[in-house]
């Protein structure tokens, strides 16, 4: 059984998606019809740069979902590949979920485009800049994480937040928040046996209590879109289940901005059900090098460039 999955913001990179638009006529079609939608030439600054540019949040989630739905398309008419037929799941990390849902057909590309671009800026604008702070685990567990989480919000006072927010597996968990409680919690991590605490450089405080504002904003932009039931089984990020109806996936996006990203659940949960073969499409290999760490027994392969196209096998 194979499922697809969708990268999220850090996989971007210079050039992603422009030798696959020159080879592929579908693959230009997928970016033409964003920057359509979004009124700007993002595939420009995919394939030219700058990197500042492309890394702010409102350019990389809709360029990160436009290059994974130009490989869908690619693989579409170039190697016969029928979602309904030959997929049984979806999933996306944050920002993926919207690439899966586009994907599945519960969205346009254009309304994810749209979302995204919403998204990001309501994200970017929910705090202050310098007020909050994400950190890596490296060599850690949910629980431990978790307690670690509650005893740095504790010693940084006055209601400090500081959430877990991706579970991403293979011992890595993302904690965001108070950037005064992050930063406590930078400082406790060695003493409770975690190998490595980086601060991250980030923007803001993702998949935390401070995102609220973003929350409320993309609840305001999700009501005015209109989805449909997923052609396949996908993945939430909020649940690490599958969600169908309509309304149960709004809830799930509204609930992701806050949420963890359970990642390392999802891919587990997609293992148990019978999926043996992962494919990552779009920019980078982040995911691939996941869930490698997460169902060993599965393979994973990251589909991004002609050649790889090429590569692909039903």
């Amino acid at each position: 059984m194979r499922a697809l999955i969708f990268p999220g913001q850090g996989s971007q990179a210079v050039g992603m998606a422009r030798d696959l638009a020159a080879a592929f006529p579908q693959a230009k079609a997928v970016l033409d019809e964003v920057d359509a939608a979004l009124g700007q030439n993002l595939s420009r600054l995919m394939f030219e740069g700058p990197a500042e540019e492309l890394t702010l949040t409102t350019n990389a989630q809709p360029a990160l979902m436009a290059a994974s739905l130009a490989v869908l398309r690619v693989l579409e008419a170039e190697r016969g590949l029928d979602l309904t037929r030959d997929v049984a799941c979806v999933a996306g990390h944050s920002l993926g979920e919207y690439a899966a849902l586009a994907a599945a057909g519960s969205l346009t590309i254009a309304d994810a485009a749209k979302l995204l671009r919403l998204r990001g800026a309501a994200m970017q604008e929910a705090v202050a800049p310098g007020v909050g702070a994400m950190a890596a685990l490296i060599g850690t567990d949910l629980e431990a994480t978790r307690a670690l989480a509650e005893a740095a919000a504790r010693e940084a006072g006055g209601g400090a937040v500081c959430d877990v927010a991706n579970d991403n597996g293979g011992g890595q968990v993302v904690l965001s928040g108070d950037r005064a409680a992050v930063e406590r919690a930078i400082g406790l991590a060695a003493g409770r046996g975690i190998k490595r605490a980086v601060l991250l450089n980030v923007s803001a405080p993702f998949h935390c209590r401070l995102m609220a504002p973003a929350a409320e904003a993309m609840a305001r932009a999700l009501a005015a879109v209109t989805l449909n039931a997923p052609r396949v089984t996908l993945y939430a990020n909020v649940t690490a289940a599958p969600v169908a109806e309509p309304e149960a996936i709004r809830k799930a996006l509204v609930q992701q901005v806050t949420g963890t990203v359970r990642w390392r659940e999802s891919i587990a949960a997609m293992a148990e059900a019978g999926v043996d073969e992962f494919y990552e499409l779009g920019a980078g290999k982040v995911l691939t090098g996941l869930v490698k760490r997460i169902a060993p027994q599965a393979t994973a392969t990251a589909i991004g460039t002609p050649t790889d196209v090429a590569a692909f096998a039903l």
